[in-house]
C-alpha cells in the first residue's frame, strides 16, 4: 500500500514537471510565432505536438492550427494537413474553415475551397475575404479559359539555388540595370546568419547590369555601409532618375521593439550613400515597408499594419513636402481590404500595381493593376494568367515604357522559394491582305483599295501587276474597304480585328465587274405569271442596293427578259412590269429615282452564254444563244433549264458622271 502511493506521488510529480514543461516550451513558441519568427516557430510547435496527450484535444487543436498559419505563410503546401488536423482535434474558432479554404484554394483544390468558404460564411456572413474567395472560386475556370497574352518564363540568370530571390526593380528608364532581394549565400565564409522568419539567410540587396551586347551579368550583393548590428534589407523602388533609393531595412538586434523600417539612400560617384530612415509614424514600433515613389518623386506608396487600417497589412500613401513625407494616410477600400495589400510599384506612366490576396483573385497574392480616372478615383483590375496563379505572384517591375519586365512567383516550387520570371506581351501584327480580280478571275493592276477604320486610320494602296495588295493595320478596329479601278464598278467590304489576341493576317478579296456589260442579277425572283417579288428576292436586291451605294457616280437601266413562251407582247409587257418593281424596291430602299430607268425586253434578247454558265452546264457553250430555235433542239430538261436561264434580270449602266 505504501508502495502504491509512493509510485503515485512520483507519477504525479512527472505529470506536473511534464505539463509545467509543455506550457513553457508552449509560450516560447508563441513568443516566435508573435514575433514574426515563423520558421522558428513552426519548429517548436512541431517537436510540442508530439509530445502532447492525444486526450489532450484542446492544447493539439491549438497548437495544429498555429502550425498550419506558420506554413500558410511559408508554404502552402504543407498548411494543409495541419489546419485538417487542427479540426480533428475540434478547433473552436470557424476561422479555421477561412483559412483552410484559403490555403485549399492556394493550392488549386476550386471545390473543395468552395465548400468552406461557404461553411465560414454562415458563421460570418459579411467578411469579404471569405466572399471574394467564393465568388473566384466559383469562376476560376474562367481565368483558365481566358488567359492574357504575356509570355512569362523562369529567369534563372537572376535565381539561386534553395534560396528567395522576388521583388525585382528597374534603377532606370534605360532598363539595363535591376535590383533584386534576395537570401542567398554563395559563399560559406561570408554566410550570414539564419533568421527565424524563413530559416533561410537574412535577406540583402543584389543588382545586376545589362553588358555590352545586352546580356544581363552575375547578380552582385549591394556594396553596402558598414553598420553596427545586422539588417535584413530588400524591396527597393527608385527615382525616375535612378539616383535616390528607398528599401526596407529590418534590424535584427535582440530586445528591439522596432519593426521593419524604409530608408533612402542617394547615389554619387558611383556609391551609395550611408542610408537614412525615413520618419513615418511618430511610434517606431510601427512596422513599414515595401515602399515604392513615383515617377515624380512626389508621392511615397507602403505597407504598415498601423492601427485604423481596413485589414492586416494595407497600402498606405504620403506626399513629400519640404523634404520630408507628410499627409500621411490608408488608400483606403478602392484598394484595402481584410487580407494583406502589398509589394506596391510605380509604373513611368504613374499606374499602381500591387499584390493581395484579399481582392478576388486565384489564390495566394495575385498581382493588380490600378489606373487613376480623370476624376480621381482608380479603377483596380487582376492581372489574369499567366501573370497570376494560384501560387503566390507579387512584386512586378516594367522595363521602360515597355511591355515586358519581371516579377516574382513561387509556383512550380515545392518548397515555396519565391523566383523571379520574366514577362512580356508580344507585339503581334496584324495584316489585310487580298486580291482584286475581275469576273473571269483576271488580275485588276493597278486597283485602288481603300482602308478607313473607326480609330482614325485612313489609308490606300495600289494592287500590284498580279492584282494583290497588302495594309497593315492594328488591334481593336473595324474597317471598312472600297476597291475601285477605272472601267469596274466599286465594290466595299468590312473586316473586324475587334478580339484578336494573336498576330493574324486578314483576307478581302475583290471581285470588279465591269461597266461595259449588262450584269445580271443573282436571286431575283417573281411570283409564278406574275411582277411581284418574292421575298426570297431580298438578298440579291439588297446586293443591287450595295452596288449603287458603292457606286454613288452612276446610273443604272433595269431590264427584265422572259422566255419564248407564251405571246411576245404578253411577255414584254409582263418584263417591263417586272423591271419597274425593281426600280420601286430601289427607290423604297433610298436611291435617287432620277439615277434609275426600266424597260421591258421580253423574249427579243435572249441569253448569250459565258463562260460561268457553260461551267454550270455541260449541254452549253461559251457564246452560244438561248434562241427559241437552239432551246427546241434540247431535250426536254434541258429545254426548261434553257428557258429559266432567260428568265432573268440585269442592269448596265448608263453614265458614270451623277453629280
Amino acid at each position: 500500500m505504501r508502495y502504491s502511493k509512493i509510485l503515485f506521488f512520483i507519477l504525479s510529480v512527472v505529470f506536473l514537471l511534464q505539463g509545467c514543461s509543455t506550457a513553457a516550451r508552449l509560450k516560447k513558441a508563441d513568443k516566435k510565432y508573435d514575433n514574426g519568427e515563423y520558421f522558428a516557430a513552426a519548429d517548436l510547435y512541431k517537436r510540442l505536438y508530439s509530445g502532447i496527450s492525444p486526450k489532450n484535444k484542446v492544447v493539439r487543436a491549438r497548437v495544429s492550427y498555429n502550425i498550419a498559419e506558420c506554413y500558410r505563410i511559408l508554404n502552402f503546401s504543407l498548411a494543409e494537413q495541419n489546419y485538417i488536423n487542427a479540426m480533428r482535434n475540434g478547433y473552436t474558432d470557424s476561422i479555421v474553415f477561412l483559412r483552410y479554404a484559403q490555403v485549399l484554394h492556394r493550392n488549386g483544390k476550386y471545390k473543395e475551397a468552395e465548400k468552406n468558404y461557404a461553411i465560414f460564411l454562415k458563421k460570418d456572413s459579411s467578411n469579404s475575404i471569405a466572399n471574394n474567395g467564393l465568388n473566384v472560386v466559383k469562376i476560376a475556370d474562367t481565368f483558365k479559359k481566358q488567359p492574357t497574352a504575356y509570355k512569362i518564363k523562369l529567369f534563372d540568370s537572376f535565381n539561386f539555388r534553395r534560396s528567395h530571390s522576388f521583388s525585382p526593380s528597374f534603377q532606370n528608364m534605360d532598363g539595363d540595370a535591376i535590383f533584386f532581394t534576395s537570401d542567398r549565400s554563395t559563399n560559406k565564409k561570408t554566410q550570414r546568419k539564419n533568421t527565424g522568419i524563413t530559416g533561410l539567410s537574412v535577406s540583402a540587396i543584389y543588382s545586376a547590369r545589362k553588358n555590352a551586347s545586352g546580356k544581363w551579368e552575375k547578380p552582385e550583393p549591394l556594396a553596402s555601409e558598414d553598420k553596427t548590428v545586422i539588417t535584413e534589407d530588400g524591396v527597393t523602388s527608385f527615382t525616375s532618375d535612378g539616383n535616390t533609393m528607398y528599401f526596407t531595412r529590418s534590424r535584427q538586434q535582440a530586445n528591439s521593439d522596432s519593426g521593419t523600417e524604409i530608408f533612402v539612400s542617394n547615389r554619387a560617384g558611383g556609391s551609395w550613400s550611408v542610408a537614412k530612415k525615413v520618419s513615418l509614424f511618430k511610434d517606431s514600433t510601427i512596422s513599414v515597408a515595401h515602399p515604392a515613389i513615383s515617377p515624380d518623386g512626389m508621392t511615397l506608396i507602403f505597407v504598415s499594419d498601423a492601427k485604423n487600417g481596413v485589414g492586416g497589412k494595407d497600402l498606405w500613401e504620403a506626399k513629400s513636402v519640404g523634404g520630408e513625407f507628410k499627409e500621411i494616410h490608408n488608400l483606403g477600400k478602392e484598394f484595402n481590404t481584410e487580407g494583406d495589400e502589398m509589394f506596391p510599384s510605380f509604373r513611368h506612366d504613374g499606374s499602381l500595381y500591387f499584390a493581395s490576396n484579399g481582392l478576388p483573385g486565384l489564390g495566394g497574392l495575385d498581382i493588380f493593376k490600378a489606373t487613376q480616372l480623370k476624376s480621381g478615383g482608380w479603377i483596380v483590375e487582376n492581372m489574369g494568367m499567366p501573370i497570376n496563379s494560384n501560387f503566390d505572384d507579387f512584386g512586378i517591375t516594367f522595363e521602360g515604357k515597355t511591355e515586358k519586365g519581371f516579377f516574382t512567383s513561387n509556383r512550380n516550387e515545392a518548397r515555396g522559394y519565391d523566383m523571379i520570371y520574366s514577362f512580356e506581351l508580344p507585339v503581334f501584327e496584324y495584316v489585310l491582305e487580298g486580291k482584286v480580280t475581275d469576273e473571269k478571275q483576271t488580275p485588276v493592276a493597278d486597283a485602288l483599295v481603300r482602308l478607313v477604320s473607326n480609330t482614325g486610320l485612313n489609308t490606300r494602296v495600289q494592287t500590284k501587276k498580279d492584282g494583290t495588295y497588302r495594309i497593315r493595320i492594328d488591334k481593336d478596329m473595324e474597317c471598312v474597304l472600297m476597291a475601285s479601278s477605272r472601267g469596274y464598278l466599286n465594290k466595299s467590304g468590312r473586316i473586324s480585328t475587334v478580339g484578336a489576341k494573336q498576330s493574324k493576317v486578314f483576307s478581302q478579296n475583290f471581285v470588279l465587274t465591269t461597266i461595259y456589260k449588262p450584269i445580271q442579277l443573282e436571286n431575283i425572283f417573281y411570283e409564278f405569271g406574275k411582277w411581284e417579288l418574292t421575298p426570297a428576292s431580298e438578298s440579291g436586291l439588297q446586293a443591287l442596293v450595295k452596288i449603287l451605294n458603292d457606286n454613288p457616280n452612276i446610273t443604272i437601266e433595269i431590264s427584265a427578259h422572259t422566255d419564248f413562251v407564251g405571246n411576245n407582247e404578253s411577255n414584254r409587257d409582263l418584263s417591263a412590269k417586272r423591271a419597274q418593281s425593281v426600280v420601286d424596291y430601289l427607290i423604297r430602299a433610298g436611291i435617287a429615282q432620277n439615277r434609275l430607268t426600266s424597260i421591258g425586253s421580253g423574249e427579243e434578247k435572249p441569253f448569250v452564254v459565258d463562260a460561268s454558265t457553260a461551267g454550270k452546264y455541260d449541254f452549253l457553250k461559251e457564246n452560244d444563244v438561248l434562241t427559241e430555235e437552239y432551246i427546241l433542239k434540247l431535250s426536254p430538261a434541258q429545254q426548261e433549264q434553257a428557258n429559266q436561264i432567260n428568265r432573268r434580270t440585269e442592269f448596265r449602266v448608263v453614265k458614270t458622271t451623277y453629280k
